[in-house]
C-alpha cells in the first residue's frame, strides 16, 4: 500500500486525504491544530501536528517524513508574513524530506507566479526572478528544483473555489471592480480531481496548471453568483481595457488524460 501524507489538511488536503483512502492509499497528515487532530483521527487519518514558523513546530511530525508521497499544501501567508518567510518553510520540508528519503513530492503552488501580460500563458513560459507574479512561490519552486533526490511534480492551480469560497460574495457591494478580465479558476472537486490523477498515474517530474479551461469574464460570474445566491452584485465596475490580465491554458494535464468535472465557473456549485 502506497503512503501519502499531506502537509495542510485544510480545504483541500483534507477532502484529498478522503479521496484517496477511498481509493486504498494509505493516508497521513498535518494540522496546525490539537483540536482538529482529534477529529481528523476519527476520520481515519492519522494526523500530526505542524506548523513551521518558519522552522518546524509541533507534535509527532517526524512520522510524516516516512512515507514515499509528500503533498506539501502550505499556502504562502503573503498578507502577513514577510516574503522570505514561505521559501524558508520549504527549505526545512525539503530537508526533512531528503532525510528520510521521500521518493516523491508534490508541491502547490499557484498561478499568480505567473505575469500578467494580456494574453494566454502555459507551463512551458520561461519564469524569470523578474518577470514573476509572485516572488515567494517562485523561490519556493526553484528550492525544490535545486539538486532534487526526489522525483518533483508542481500543481499550479487558479483560483481555488467553490463549497463556501464564493468569489462574487468578496465583491458583493463593492465599487470599481474589474469585471472584464478572463477568470482562472478551479473548483475545489477538480483540485481534488487533478491531485488524485497525478498520484494515480505516476506523472512526475513535471509542472501542471490547475485551472478549469473554460474562461469567463469576472463581470458575469461576479453577477451570476450574486442571482443564485441572493446577495448584492458588485455596486460598480472600473473601466474596461484598464486591467492586466492572463488566461492560464490547463492543456496538458487534460492531454495527460484528466477530465474536468466542472469545467465552466459558471457552473461552479456552492454550499
Amino acid at each position: 500500500m502506497v503512503t501519502v501524507s499531506i502537509i495542510g489538511l485544510g480545504w483541500l488536503g483534507l477532502p484529498l486525504a478522503l479521496t484517496l483512502k477511498k481509493k486504498g492509499f494509505d493516508v497521513k497528515g498535518s494540522t496546525t491544530n490539537l483540536e482538529k487532530s482529534v477529529d481528523l483521527t476519527k476520520k481515519g487519518i492519522r494526523v500530526s501536528i505542524l506548523k513551521f514558523n518558519p522552522h518546524p513546530e509541533g507534535i509527532g511530525f517526524q512520522e510524516l517524513f516516512e512515507s514515499e508521497i509528500l503533498f506539501v499544501n502550505i499556502p504562502p501567508r503573503s498578507r502577513t508574513m514577510p516574503e522570505t518567510c514561505h521559501p524558508e518553510q520549504v527549505k526545512f520540508i525539503k530537508s526533512m524530506a531528503v532525510q528520510a528519503g521521500v521518493k516523491k513530492i508534490i508541491y502547490i503552488s499557484s498561478t499568480s507566479v505567473y505575469p500578467d501580460l494580456n494574453r494566454d500563458l502555459d507551463e512551458n513560459f520561461p519564469l524569470t526572478k523578474e518577470n514573476t507574479g509572485n516572488t515567494a512561490l517562485f523561490q519556493a519552486e526553484n528550492i525544490l528544483h535545486q539538486d532534487p533526490d526526489y522525483d518533483l511534480t508542481i500543481i499550479r492551480f487558479g483560483g481555488l473555489l467553490g463549497v463556501d469560497r464564493i468569489p462574487g460574495k468578496y465583491f458583493s457591494g463593492k465599487s470599481n471592480v474589474t469585471g472584464d478580465s478572463p477568470v482562472n479558476y478551479i473548483h475545489r472537486d477538480d483540485a481534488v480531481g487533478i491531485s488524485s490523477w497525478i498520484i494515480e498515474n505516476n506523472l512526475w517530474n513535471q509542472v501542471f496548471n490547475g485551472v478549469a479551461p473554460i474562461h469567463p469574464k469576472r463581470k458575469l460570474v461576479y453577477e451570476k453568483n450574486a442571482l443564485d445566491l441572493g446577495f448584492p452584485p458588485p455596486s460598480g465596475y472600473a473601466p474596461e481595457g484598464d486591467s492586466e490580465w492572463k488566461q492560464i491554458s490547463s492543456q496538458k494535464i487534460q492531454s495527460a488524460g484528466y477530465k474536468f468535472q466542472i469545467p465552466d465557473p459558471l457552473d461552479f456549485w456552492y454550499s
